[in-house]
């Protein structure tokens, strides 16, 4: 059985789900929280391809708080985003607040050139 907060989580991804939708032009920015770990990836839902992907795991020689990595991950994602040409993207925060890692993520990747 899913607890409160697992439920809403779901909900409201399910919600931004339907609205957001990545395109060759403009993928998406997924991002995924674990309790231990972080994940960040470009998807092209049109064609169905994951074209980039960087997590905490992948990144081991990076040091810190869990938000200090987050924000690493995103300035890391942006970084293989420009080699591959993709200067635009969508934010999909999965259900999750916009605060935290979540929000680090985001502003790595906007201090690594990408724009949302």
């Amino acid at each position: 059985m899913q607890s409160k907060k697992t439920n809403r989580r779901s909900r409201i991804r399910y919600g931004i789900r339907n609205k957001i939708s990545g395109t060759a032009a403009r993928p998406r920015l997924s991002v995924f929280r674990s309790n231990k770990e972080i994940y960040a990836q470009i998807i092209d839902d049109v064609a169905g391809h994951t074209l980039a992907s960087v997590s905490s795991r992948s990144l081991k020689e990076v040091k810190g708080t869990k938000v200090e990595i987050a924000k690493q991950i995103g300035v890391e994602m942006a970084k293989i985003a420009v080699e591959k040409g993709i200067s635009e993207v969508r934010f999909d925060r999965s259900g999750y607040l916009y605060h935290g890692r979540i929000k680090a993520i985001a502003e790595g990747a906007r201090e690594g050139g990408l724009k949302f």
